[in-house]
């Protein structure tokens, strides 16, 4: 048992770079044939062992998924809040640095949210009926400071009315009959072409790659952002509908902007694995599935014994080290491939990937969602307010499952 566990686990970091690196193959799509074939790899395997390869998929896929944010544009949906800062280093020649940020927020996050756990979990009923009936207000709040922040009465009028318009976007995506993979179109269009697009009326080259480290980040504003990591993207493995995008909207309100745009790398790649991480507690404790791996998890094991949630955490572990030294490999050769390619060139091509990928993955309809987010999610930048009022796709949504 001991080696087939091994075993799994490796084989899921290897799958965990296909579904990291390439935009539109989601874990959910894996773990979904995962399980359509799961009758016929029961004779050969168990589900604990099955579950051990979803887990290391899942959690790797965590750590590499912001490669392509970063030098593609390509936003993964956990990590859109994290195009505009690794875009803007990437420019810079630090789009390594970027990668290196997110990595540093996975792994430390993974840590203290592993180290964590078991001590909270006899506590996690009683915080998740507390909490639970006020998650739509508390939402409600974010959104609210969100529009503050924004400088002056014309901008924050703006702000309202973007994220009310993405929210509308947003209702009527997740809501679309026969409509796969919704988010993969609505955020691509929002975050990721509208970005590619806007860049091409500059006079931009991308410039050679520094491969070294040379961005600091001082220890107090990790420890915020490690800390904010752990604690909103523990709230996306309590509650249905909060997304990892989401918990980066509320980490970031926790910290303020004096985190600076380092620290906030951290805290977008610390959300996007506590995300996953904290889904391990909340499948033992509660028996409730908060995202598409561990409803796979859940196919296989109906319930897990205290046993199985340490040989899963103790999993996650190895394969949090394994999947921070393939990102930061993958970085490397990705920083040197890069600056040596045309940059108008490379974002066209990009787009034409991407639109391509949206139509494979999701016909006409999902390739019309891509076109008029694109035109959405430019907005915001021609408007010059914070490209954040766009999560208004996502957050509108999930404020009113809560509230209604």
């Amino acid at each position: 048992m001991f080696v087939e566990i091994i075993i799994a686990l490796l084989l899921g970091c290897l799958f965990g770079i296909i579904t990291g690196l390439i935009p539109g193959i989601h874990v959910n799509l894996v773990s979904i044939l995962l399980i359509a074939l799961s009758s016929v790899l029961l004779s050969y395997t168990t589900p604990l062992v099955l579950a051990v390869f979803i887990i290391s998929l899942a959690l790797t896929h965590t750590f590499l998924d912001s490669i392509p944010s970063i030098f593609l544009g390509a936003p993964d949906p956990d990590m859109v809040l994290s195009v505009l800062p690794g875009h803007r280093m990437l420019l810079e020649g630090k789009g390594f640095e970027a990668v290196r940020l997110t990595v540093m927020g996975s792994f430390l996050c993974l840590l203290v949210t592993l180290v964590i756990i078991p001590f909270f979990i006899p506590f996690l009923p009683l915080v998740y009926s507390f909490i639970q009936p006020y998650m739509g207000y508390l939402l409600l709040l974010v959104v609210i400071g969100m529009i503050l922040l924004e400088r002056g009465v014309k901008k924050k009028f703006i702000g309202f009315y973007i994220f009310v318009q993405a929210g509308v976007l947003g209702l009527l995506v997740l809501n679309m009959p026969n409509l796969s993979q919704p988010l993969f179109p609505m955020l691509s269009g929002l975050f990721g072409i509208s970005t590619l697009l806007l860049s091409l009326g500059d006079s931009v080259s991308i410039p050679k790659q520094e491969i070294t480290s040379t961005v600091t980040v001082g220890k107090v504003k990790t420890f915020k952002a490690i800390i904010a990591g752990v604690f909103s993207g523990s709230l996306t493995g309590l509650f249905p509908g909060l997304g990892a995008a989401q918990a980066s909207i509320i980490g970031m309100l926790l910290v303020g902007r004096s985190i600076g745009m380092h620290a906030f790398l951290i805290l977008v790649g610390g959300i996007n694995t506590v995300n996953f991480a904290f889904s391990l507690a909340t499948f033992y404790s509660l028996q409730k599935a908060r995202n598409g791996a561990i409803v796979a998890v859940m196919e296989l094991v109906e319930s897990i014994t205290y046993t199985e949630l340490l040989i899963f955490i103790f999993c996650a572990l190895i394969a949090g080290c394994i999947a921070a030294f393939l990102a930061l490999s993958i970085g490397k050769g990705f920083s040197k491939v890069i600056g040596k390619v045309h940059y108008k060139g490379l974002v066209m091509g990009i787009i034409a990937f991407v639109s391509v990928l949206v139509f494979v993955l999701t016909g006409w309809m999902g390739f019309l969602v891509l076109i008029v987010s694109t035109f959405i999610g430019m907005m915001p930048a021609l408007l010059n307010v914070k490209r954040s009022h766009n999560m208004g796709c996502l957050l509108l949504p999930v404020i009113l499952f809560f509230l209604l």
